[in-house]
């Protein structure tokens, strides 16, 4: 009897457990709050990060998340990368269906690990596991720790992202009071329960039941997070201070003690390549010429190689190195002709997050090199062989680089990028059959990122480039074409031949219909307006300009030309004109495009989104030809 109620009641508890597991991932149990809008739901998340001493800490997470459709498909995976400094330990993902019902589970030893997925020299390893819905809504819960050796680098809150609400969520900090940390809110007003205990405090962030945040198309980091940094630091043996920008610089200025130094022999040979040259901008762009000309870019990241450069006497010898070893040698070679210069790290990318003032922390990823003159300064991207001298582009401009000086760091501006750095001019020429069929030449000439775009694709093979005239440049499909580098003429100047079968995009009877361009000016939709709130980005400003000539076959006249169309507000204009020569039998059509910034405050969006729609819509217009 007593056996029996023991089985009676270990079955009971059974169940009572099952019913507790599936109540906690079942869609029933969420509020209606974080159900609404979204496609992601964080349902229960805790991470606690321990700092144990000044080079070494731990990260533990407990996640559990609903994704609620196809549109969510991206959050079921894991993916967690690891170095000599960062150790996965005891990854567990278990994955259930919308009654709460385990489906499938996994194990570290079932996850795949292997090298970095770039083609860098590197120790980063990736563990990851992918686990597809059959169905959704589908619930995933992650369980993992991290073991940390070295402390420069210290996790962020990630609160929320676009599409996702969250129901439950606390993030913990536990640090050794003698060390402390610092932290600063983004996007989001949030502070923390402190308390103390032993030589320990302890930092505490809880938020719950958070509606979907609304991922808003072209929009830059607008979502809420909490960042997270060390005072002092050790990282491989060694030791620093992040408490100001200027003791970070000093530390980074450690690791690069003593390796931007050239052997007398070398220091003579840049001597000798600039002797003749009188001024200082002429040296240093002769140097970057040579630069580019010799060395070439090998990501080599080993250990502290992620902070460390080669010396400059290495990468001079065997013409290769990363980011910090070009620079490096770079600096080197300027100093050899007496021209002093501060290595800049940075953090890399189109609109990336830069360096805040105010909050010292290692988010560079990135190092170019900073050259003050008398009356300017010099900006060099030494890993590219083909950008143009002093330019660095969407990359690295418009925001805060870490100049490295012999007394700290200092936090500069990189140059703001303007519309004439990234220009594109065509010119058109289009010999008319009377069958419609036609031959073009066209001529274009860019700068900056249209530079960059022409001489990548100039390199690639013929199919390659047909995709690009297609789907990348909006061209008309031709029958047969040819691209050519058109050797010394200034701007960067390309020529492509083609020829079509049908120049028109319709007839009617003697009437042809024609579009003013062969290829779109501008082909983007932009995002709806309607209650925008975070700020768009485009990639860069812009000058584009086209001048297409139609020259007309015996037989033809002119019946109607498009609409001239005048349209600018304060963040960029746009206007087109029309003419028929009659001394040259030709059709004259001009368009020019200027986005004057790249940044678009969310306040003046609408009227940039009007702009942009109305050039698409006179892209429609026709040159109405007619066949006497």
């Amino acid at each position: 009897m007593k056996k029996c109620l023991l089985i009676i009641f270990t079955l009971c508890t059974a169940l009572g457990l099952q019913a507790q597991v599936t109540t906690l991932y079942a869609l029933s149990s969420m509020p209606d709050i974080v159900k609404k809008d979204a496609d992601v739901i964080k349902r229960y998340e805790n991470i606690a990060f321990e700092v144990k001493d000044i080079d070494r800490s731990s990260i533990t997470v407990h996640q559990i998340v609903t994704v609620m459709n196809e549109k969510g498909k991206s959050a079921l995976q894991f993916s967690e990368y690891t170095t000599k400094f960062r150790v996965l330990e005891d990854a567990e993902v278990k994955v259930f269906d919308a009654l709460g019902r385990q489906i499938s589970k996994y194990k570290q030893k079932d996850m795949t690990t292997q090298a970095s997925f770039s083609n860098l020299v590197d120790d980063i390893k990736y563990t990851y596991v992918n686990f597809p819905a059959a169905a959704y809504p589908v619930t995933f819960e992650l369980k993992y720790t991290i073991r940390l050796k070295g402390n420069l680098i210290f996790p962020s809150y990630d609160i929320q992202e676009g599409n996702q609400s969250v129901e439950s969520s606390v993030f913990t900090a536990k640090v050794p009071k003698d060390l402390d940390l610092r932290f600063k809110e983004k996007n989001i007003t949030i502070k923390p329960e402190t308390t103390e205990e032993g030589g320990y405090k302890t930092y505490r962030w809880t938020v719950r039941n958070l509606p979907a945040l609304k991922r808003e198309a072209g929009a830059a980091s607008p979502y809420p997070y909490v960042m997270l940094a060390p005072n002092q630091f050790k990282y491989d043996n060694f030791e620093g201070n992040l408490g100001t920008w200027k003791d970070y610089g000093s530390w980074v200025a450690s690791l690069y003690k003593g390796l931007d130094k050239l052997p007398p022999d070398r220091v003579a040979f840049f001597q000798e390549l600039v002797k003749d040259i009188p001024d200082d901008y002429g040296k240093i762009k002769k140097l970057y010429e040579y630069l580019q000309k010799n060395f070439r870019y090998v990501s080599i990241q080993l250990g502290i190689g992620g902070f460390r450069p080669f010396s400059a006497e290495f990468t001079d010898k065997k013409k290769y190195g990363d980011c910090k070893a070009l620079s490096n040698c770079m600096k080197a070679m300027l100093s050899a002709v007496g021209i002093n210069s501060y290595n800049a790290i940075i953090n890399a990318g189109k609109n990336a997050l830069a360096m805040d003032d105010d909050f010292p922390a290692q988010l560079c990823n990135h190092v170019i090199l900073c050259v003050p003159l008398q009356k300017d300064t010099v900006w060099l991207e030494c890993t590219s062989n083909t950008n143009d001298f002093n330019v660095l582009g969407p990359f690295t401009e418009n925001r805060n680089a870490l100049l490295i000086t012999e007394k700290g760091g200092v936090l500069v501006a990189t140059p703001t990028s303007t519309s004439a750095e990234n220009t594109f001019h065509a010119h058109t020429v289009i010999t008319l059959q009377d069958d419609g069929s036609g031959a073009t030449l066209t001529t274009f000439k860019t700068t900056g990122e249209y530079k960059e775009e022409m001489r990548y694709i100039i390199e690639e093979k013929r199919d390659d480039q047909k995709e690009y005239l297609v789907h990348a440049l909006h061209f008309k499909q031709p029958d047969d074409f040819a691209f050519k580098l058109k050797e010394g003429a200034g701007r960067y100047t390309t020529t492509l031949e083609m020829a079509f079968e049908k120049i028109h995009e319709f007839n009617a009877g003697n009437k042809f219909f024609i579009s003013p361009r062969i290829y779109k000016l501008w082909t983007s939709v932009l995002p709806k307006a309607e209650e925008r709130k975070q700020d768009f980005y485009f990639s860069f400003p812009l000058e584009k300009s086209d001048t297409t000539v139609f020259k007309l076959p015996a037989g033809f006249a002119v019946e109607a030309l498009p609409k001239v169309k005048e349209l600018s507000n304060n963040h960029a204009a746009y206007s087109t004109k029309y003419w028929y020569n009659e001394t040259e039998k030709a059709v004259y059509t001009t368009a020019t495009l200027v986005l004057k910034k790249h940044k678009i405050e969310a306040a003046g969006y609408p009227e940039i989104k009007k702009l942009f729609d109305e050039i698409l819509l006179d892209d429609t217009q026709r040159i109405v030809l007619k066949k006497e």
